[in-house]
């Protein structure tokens, strides 16, 4: 079981482009906090980002920075520019002609592709919001990264027949060999995330069985012995490095499970509630309700008016 790959399918978690920045001489932009997370791939120069109480890192050519959902920062040609706001009526007409917007004056010594990343509302198992801070890695780092940058730079270059579903395989790619890359780090950089309990081969072992047979009647004795450890080992890790119990895990997961089929299906809710772990529908209603605040029958009601 790809724990990662199962979670961002189920969660959603797509990229899509946003726009292809050209900049020269002294530039800024001011990015007003976006609801997903930010990818900023440096393909060309240099770009410093600017977030609210850290200092201005700087990002280098085939160099990537990850930026978390909903966090407002800049990006500007140096680490002490004044930054203007983004004109996002200017941006979007931009991407929609497929011409690069441009910010300073000539000649263009730097370009950055801007990309972003979503996940399902309804799914509130981690992953995009489980970064913390701004990540970076750089070219040096990771050669896959390095390639996969130059790839898409080349498909923006010179659109052909093909690209636009190119583009859109280079994105989610690129975000799975960031979290790649990211993994690879100290684990001190990741203690606390979902991302960083990758690290931990016993919570991982543990996350592969539950996402593996969701429906197991699984509890902190048969994930122990699932994963050849001892009860107060398994929670004792699962708390370091989630902050949660395995079973609270599970239950999440179940309910992240039922919250999608509870929108995108017609299945009855009796056949949801077996299909997720629960044995009735009664013990499946009573844990929707504990963790989403109302009954599931209704909760698929709001979301369709």
């Amino acid at each position: 079981m790809d724990v990662l790959a199962e979670v961002l399918r189920v969660s959603g978690a797509r990229g899509a482009l946003g726009v292809v920045l050209k900049a020269g001489g002294t530039w800024g932009l001011w990015l007003d906090s976006y609801p997903g997370a930010a990818l900023h791939v440096v393909s060309r120069g240099t770009m410093w980002l600017h977030v609210t109480g850290e200092k201005p890192l700087q990002v280098q050519a085939g160099d990537a920075v990850l930026v978390p959902p909903g966090t407002a920062h800049g990006i500007a040609g140096g680490a002490g520019v004044t930054m203007g706001s983004c004109d996002r009526e200017e941006a979007a007409r931009a991407f929609g002609d497929g011409r690069a917007l441009r910010l300073g004056s000539a000649p263009v010594q730097t370009e950055v592709i801007v990309l972003h990343y979503e996940q399902d509302p309804e799914v509130r198992t981690p992953v995009l919001t489980s970064l913390a801070r701004p990540m970076r890695v750089t070219a040096r780092e990771n050669a896959q990264l390095r390639r996969t940058v130059e790839l898409l730079a080349a498909e923006l270059a010179q659109p052909q027949i093909g690209t636009t579903a190119a583009i859109n395989s280079i994105v989610d790619l690129l975000l799975v060999q960031f979290v790649r890359a990211w993994l690879a780090r100290h684990p001190q950089e990741q203690s606390g995330s979902w991302l960083g309990a990758m690290r931990d081969p016993v919570v991982r072992d543990a996350l592969a069985c539950v996402h593996a047979q969701p429906g197991h009647p699984w509890t902190t004795e048969t994930l122990a012995a699932a994963t050849s450890v001892s009860r107060a080992t398994l929670s004792r890790r699962f708390r370091s490095a989630l902050g949660q119990t395995p079973g609270a895990y599970v239950t999440q997961w179940r309910i992240d499970l039922a919250s999608v089929r509870l929108r995108d299906t017609d299945e009855p809710v009796e056949s949801i509630s077996g299909a997720v772990g629960y044995g009735s529908p009664h013990a499946f209603s009573r844990a929707f309700r504990r963790v989403r605040g109302t009954a599931p029958g209704e909760y698929r009601s709001r979301l369709r008016k």
